[in-house]
């Protein structure tokens, strides 16, 4: 089965555009209809969705439900995600698509479906919207998946729907987007009973999905609709909305292309290398005076960033180094960044957001180089960029006109995901140091910098361009599935967390399984799906 050669993906859209999901608000309570049209995969013609099987087009339209929830519809206190087909709530990601999947696209499409849940448990756990998942019927893969990062699941009891993670006995995988992790930690199913769970390819039935603790209650078809409604009416009662809150409409970026390799946004710019196999991005510092719509930079500025991370992680996999300034005047920054204080639930969600595009940052597998130059704008919030990357390398200047400024931001307002700081992880040995930076309160010049260790290295005028050139072609002439090894592993130091497990383990182990014969090989378990044959596995362990 020969491999998809796809196009670039877009990010963005609108549910005016929406084909697979139908979203519905009707006062405190929204409900996601999940209908995916069988013939409207993100390659036509490439493979058919049936059974309410996904693929990244769907996702991408999920996660702008998400995202469009928490600000345009702030007065939603409860989302029930639902299917759309009679007895089916969803199948997974859709296997034909996996099958003829390049590599490097399994692993995105892992990757960015792990942030859309992360994305919906985080909306519950910070006092957003609760996500109650209704499976009207069957739930398996990635489509029960989907269900466990909602907090509540109800399973219709219609004796013959049921969940399941089919991935190992099926299709000689891992449940790919967090559902070992889910199972264990988050809905704290026995060990031995997740084992059953996860080589039983039909999985359980209502009675014992509610036993096993799987699902936390079922309902017969004839009290399904008004059991989902009582239990959504309470839920959405005990949620209040913030107080304050109103909708902010998401305005769209709509960045402008220049041959494929130059996109340019109000306040980002991204200029790819593809020779050199390195892209530069510079973040431009605010040039208006802070207010409280989506056209505010705290929120325009970061939404172009994240949807320049997209596009760089799934469309440009040859680009191995990224290469980040921040430009314009640090007191906007950080005038910017004492607004969201004061504007309470925006500044909040705001701050959220924020947040949320730092950890998408954490998880890009490309190096990430901050040059600190003269005129920059890494102050704040934007010096979170600087910690977040690989390394950063600040100008020494004779005339002492380069510094950085490290606000009150950094000491928690944006964790990682093991919930630490990135100040606190960057001294895993020195405890009291995120303290002693944060009191500074003051500008740091190279050489403050460099004695309070908050960057890699302070090469003078002389050396500087020399040594970043250096650096910059050495990491590019390095093997990328080391380079991605090295950094993944020391970027998630720290205590672990279920999202630490996701992203520094399950998705680890999954990526490198998707490489295996057994799963992707012309006679693995992907390829052979729905052919009357049985795959060939290896059955030698290692």
């Amino acid at each position: 089965m020969a491999e998809i050669a796809y196009p670039a993906v877009n990010f963005e859209t609108h549910p005016d555009r929406y084909r697979h999901w139908k979203l519905d608000v009707q006062g405190a309570i929204a409900t996601l209809t999940m209908r995916v049209q069988e013939d409207g995969g993100m390659w036509p013609g490439k493979y058919e969705l049936k059974l309410n099987s996904y693929d990244l087009g769907v996702d991408v339209e999920l996660a702008d439900a998400v995202q469009r929830l928490r600000f345009e519809h702030p007065q939603v206190r409860c989302v029930v995600v639902t299917g759309g087909y009679d007895k089916v709530f969803c199948a997974g990601a859709n296997i034909r698509m996996l099958a003829q999947s390049s590599h490097a696209f399994k692993v995105n499409f892992c990757k960015f479906t792990n942030e859309t849940r992360c994305g919906i448990e985080e909306a519950t756990d910070s006092g957003g919207a609760v996500y109650v998942a209704a499976l009207n019927g069957t739930a398996s893969g990635g489509g029960y998946e989907l269900a466990m990062c909602c907090k509540e699941i109800y399973l219709i009891d219609d004796g013959n729907s049921a969940v399941s993670l089919p991935e190992v006995p099926l299709l000689g995988v891992l449940p790919g987007t967090g559902g070992l992790t889910r199972l264990t930690d988050k809905r704290k199913v026995r060990r031995d009973m997740a084992d059953v769970f996860c080589t039983k390819a039909e999985g359980f039935k209502a009675r014992d999905a509610v036993k096993y603790r799987f699902v936390d209650a079922s309902f017969a078809r004839s009290k399904w609709q008004a059991s989902l409604d009582a239990r959504a009416q309470a839920v959405a009662g005990a949620n209040p909305m913030p107080e304050g809150a109103f909708s902010v409409v998401l305005e769209p970026l709509a960045p402008s292309e220049v041959a494929g390799n130059h996109l340019e946004y109000r306040y980002v710019t991204v200029k790819v290398d593809n020779e050199a196999r390195v892209a530069h991005l510079t973040i431009k510092a605010p040039d208006t005076a802070p207010c409280a719509d989506s056209s505010t930079w705290a929120l325009r500025a970061w939404r172009e960033l994240d949807d320049a991370l997209l596009r760089l992680r799934v469309n440009h996999l040859d680009i191995g180094l990224l290469v980040v300034k921040a430009e314009g005047d640090r007191h906007k920054v950080l005038e910017a960044d004492a607004a969201l204080e004061t504007q309470g639930w925006f500044g909040r969600e705001v701050q959220l957001f924020q947040a949320r595009v730092l950890r998408r940052l954490d998880n890009m597998a490309k190096t990430i180089f901050a040059l600190v130059e003269p005129g920059n704008a890494f102050s704040g919030s934007l010096f979170e960029i600087v910690l977040a990357a690989d390394r950063s390398y600040m100008l020494a200047d004779d005339d002492g006109i380069n510094k950085v400024f490290v606000s009150k931001v950094s000491g928690g307002l944006f964790p990682m995901h093991s919930g630490l700081t990135r100040l606190q992880s960057r001294f895993p040995g020195a405890p009291g140091q995120p303290a002693k930076v944060l009191a500074v309160g003051a500008t740091i010049d190279a050489e403050g910098a460099e004695e309070l260790e908050l960057v890699t290295m302070t090469p003078d005028e002389i050396d500087y361009e020399d040594e970043v050139r250096i650096a910059i072609e050495e990491r590019a002439s390095l093997s990328p599935d080391a380079l991605t090894g090295m950094e993944q592993n020391l970027r998630f130091g720290g205590p672990e967390t279920m999202d630490n497990k996701i992203y520094g383990r399950l998705t680890a182990w999954q990526n490198w399984i998707f490489q295996r014969p057994n799963a992707v090989g012309e006679r693995g378990a992907l390829k052979m799906f729905g052919a009357p044959e049985r795959p060939v596995f290896d059955y030698k362990r290692t």
